[in-house]
């Protein structure tokens, strides 16, 4: 059982990362521009980055919550102007972008869950704590 915090982590973090790189992309930020995303060739590329921090931070566990709010960041806009269901026309679009935003829904909670409770064990925050308070023992605890 001590391998499921950092298991959660990479299933968690691994979306943002595999994405991140797609936010570069010429026709990523066309999408965005047509969705009426203001500035799409500076935003959608600094939002890539933030997605990529905030993943890498949460899959190693460094900085974690700090991590997490760049995640937070990142959903809010993207799922209310990129996912919203409620203006569009097709049926089918709209259940595809209703699917898109409950998904980021969730993703928002798995954040701030993070952002609350911090990397958990097996992370490289609990080894500074670790190794700074000198409360060592032979497995890493939860971040307090």
């Amino acid at each position: 059982m001590k391998y499921v915090v950092p298991l959660a982590r990479f299933f968690f973090a691994l979306i943002f990362i595999l994405a991140a790189p797609g936010h570069f992309k010429s026709d990523t930020i066309g999408y965005a521009a047509a969705h009426g995303v203001p500035f799409p060739s500076l935003l959608v590329p600094a939002s890539g980055l933030i997605a990529l921090a905030g993943g890498l931070s949460i899959l190693f566990g460094f900085q974690a919550r700090w991590g997490a709010w760049l995640l937070v960041l990142f959903l809010v806009p993207v799922t209310l102007s990129m996912h919203n269901f409620w203006a569009v026309q097709d049926p089918a679009a709209a259940m595809i972008q209703r699917i898109m935003f409950e998904k980021n829904l969730s993703m928002l909670g798995g954040a701030l869950l993070i952002a609350y409770f911090g990397s958990g064990p097996w992370s490289l925050d609990s080894r500074v704590k670790c190794c700074c308070h000198r409360e060592c023992t032979s497995e890493p605890g939860p971040v307090a």
